[in-house]
C-alpha cells in the first residue's frame, strides 16, 4: 500500500502505524483493536490517543444523558448492558441533514446531533472523483437511514415493526409480533418514540454540498440512482456556492434560497 500510494505522490512515513478501533454507539466507548500488535515505540502515543477518546466518550454521554432521562452519564453505560432496557439509545433518531463541506463551515454551529458530517473541499477535487464517491455512497446510505426512520415514525405498524417487547426474531431479516402475523422489517416504536412524544421527527433528508452547481449536476446526470433521489423529492438537495444556497427543484433547475435552508433546530 505504501509503495502504491507513493507512486501517486502520497508518502506515508515508515514510522506511521494504522490502528483500527470499534465505536460502540450505545455507550460512546471506542475500543482499539489488536492493541497487542502495536509496536512498543508507539505505546506512549496510543496511550494518549486512548485518553482523548475516553474523554470524548465521557463528554458525549454527558451531552446525551438529558435526552435519555439518565440521572448521570454513567447510567447510559449501565443501560447499554441491560437486556431489559428497550431504549438503551436513540442512535440515529432525529437525523435530518447530510452536509458535505469543510468542517470550518459548520464548526461554530450546534447541529444537535442531527446531521451527518462529511469533510469535503471541492478545491482539492478537480476531477470530481471524491464528490462522485460522496454522492453515490455515503449520501445514498444517509438517505436509506433517514427513510427507514421516516417510514417507521409515519406508519409504525405497516412500515415499522411495532412493539419491541413482543418481538421474535426471524432469521436475520425481520421480526414477528408475538408468534404470528406479518413479517416486519422496519424499526420498533421504541426506536422513534419515548412513550410521550416522537424522538424522530419524520422529514426527508436535507443534503447540503459545498461545491459548484455545475459539478453537482455532472454527478447527478451520470448516476441514475442519485438523479432518482433528488428529482423525485426523496431528498432536498442544496448547493452551497459562493456563500449562497441554491435548491435543486423537481424540474431540475436551481432556485436561490433567500434564507438558511436549515430548520431552527439545526441552527
Amino acid at each position: 500500500m505504501r509503495i502504491g500510494l507513493a507512486a501517486r505522490g502520497i508518502d506515508i512515513p515508515a514510522d506511521t502505524w494504522f490502528v483500527a478501533a470499534l465505536h460502540n454507539t450505545t455507550t460512546d466507548e471506542i475500543d482499539v483493536c489488536d492493541r497487542h500488535l502495536v509496536p512498543a515505540s508507539h505505546y506512549v502515543d496510543l496511550d494518549q490517543i486512548e485518553l482523548w477518546m475516553h474523554e470524548a466518550g465521557r463528554l458525549s454521554r454527558m451531552e446525551r444523558s438529558p435526552r435519555l432521562n439518565a440521572a448521570s452519564p454513567e447510567e447510559i453505560m449501565e443501560r447499554g448492558h441491560d437486556w431489559a432496557e428497550v431504549r438503551p439509545e436513540w442512535g440515529l433518531a432525529g437525523n435530518a441533514a447530510f452536509i458535505a463541506a469543510p468542517r470550518s463551515r459548520t464548526h461554530a454551529l450546534n447541529l444537535g446531533g442531527r446531521s451527518f458530517l462529511h469533510s469535503y473541499d471541492h478545491r482539492l477535487d478537480p476531477d470530481l472523483k471524491v464528490l462522485e464517491l460522496i454522492m453515490t455512497a455515503p449520501m445514498v446510505v444517509a438517505n436509506w437511514i433517514n427513510l427507514q426512520y421516516y417510514a417507521s415514525a409515519v406508519d409504525p405498524v405497516a412500515l415499522g415493526s411495532g412493539n419491541k417487547l413482543l418481538h421474535n426474531v426471524v432469521g436475520q431479516f425481520g421480526v414477528l409480533q408475538g408468534n404470528g402475523g406479518d413479517l416486519m422489517t422496519g424499526l420498533p416504536w421504541q426506536s422513534v418514540h419515548d412513550g410521550e412524544k416522537l424522538q424522530h421527527e419524520p422529514l426527508r433528508l436535507l443534503v447540503v454540498i459545498d461545491a459548484p452547481r455545475t459539478s453537482i449536476r455532472r454527478i447527478i446526470e451520470k448516476h441514475s440512482v442519485v438523479r432518482n433521489l433528488v428529482s423525485n423529492g426523496w431528498v432536498s438537495l442544496l448547493a452551497w456556492e459562493d456563500d449562497q444556497f441554491h435548491r435543486l427543484t423537481a424540474q431540475e433547475t436551481w432556485e436561490l434560497q433567500v434564507s438558511t435552508p436549515c430548520s431552527p433546530s439545526l441552527n
